[in-house]
């Protein structure tokens, strides 16, 4: 019996996984042949449990523990450069497996065009990709990125200069954005 797809999801596809230390707490990294295909903030044993039910159930698999993957061992060089501060632009494969349509074409121009130590706006982000009047849809993109920090979500803010939301919560993207040299860094 050969292996079935899933949208465009082969079913039976192989993810791997490790947690990673860094400067917000641990991280869970997933990666499939094709890339990095998550980043999950505050990766303790609850999240981490929540994230492999919802990897499994969407590559028809259960995602195996490989921290010395060789899939994996660049993203986690590259993550450990970034919060050391050495390392301002990921260049990693990544699989976008995870996100489609409109949320996929945002993901991708922050990707690409929202560099380390700046910020842009929701619907300045909207209408980069051709939907001015789309700033709330982006926030929805930012709220469903399977791959923050990676494609840098915490660098989208308010119009008002508000933070705006953030997966990880507000003091990991204040934290983030400190480190990149937006915001000033805590003084305790």
């Amino acid at each position: 019996m050969g292996r079935r797809t899933v949208g465009a999801v082969e079913s039976g596809t192989q993810i791997e996984w490790t947690t990673v230390g860094s400067g917000i707490g641990p991280l869970l990294l997933a990666a499939s042949t094709r890339g990095l295909v998550g980043v999950v903030f505050h990766a303790g044993p609850a999240v981490r449990r929540g994230a492999l039910e919802r990897l499994a159930a969407r590559f028809g698999a259960p995602p195996v523990e490989a921290p010395g993957s060789e899939r994996l061992a660049e993203p986690v060089r590259q993550l450990a450069a970034y919060f050391a501060g050495g390392l301002r632009s990921f260049s990693l494969p990544l699989d976008w497996t995870l996100t489609s349509g409109f949320n996929r074409q945002v993901l991708r121009e922050l990707a690409s065009g929202v560099p380390y130590g700046s910020v842009v706006g929701y619907g300045d982000l909207a209408g980069r990709v051709g939907q001015p009047r789309a700033a709330q849809a982006v926030g929805v993109a930012m709220a469903s990125n399977p791959l923050p920090v990676v494609v840098p979500c915490h660098r989208v803010v308010e119009s008002n200069g508000g933070l705006g939301g953030f997966g990880g919560g507000p003091e990991t993207k204040r934290q983030l954005l400190a480190l990149e040299g937006v915001l000033p860094q805590p003084l305790f």
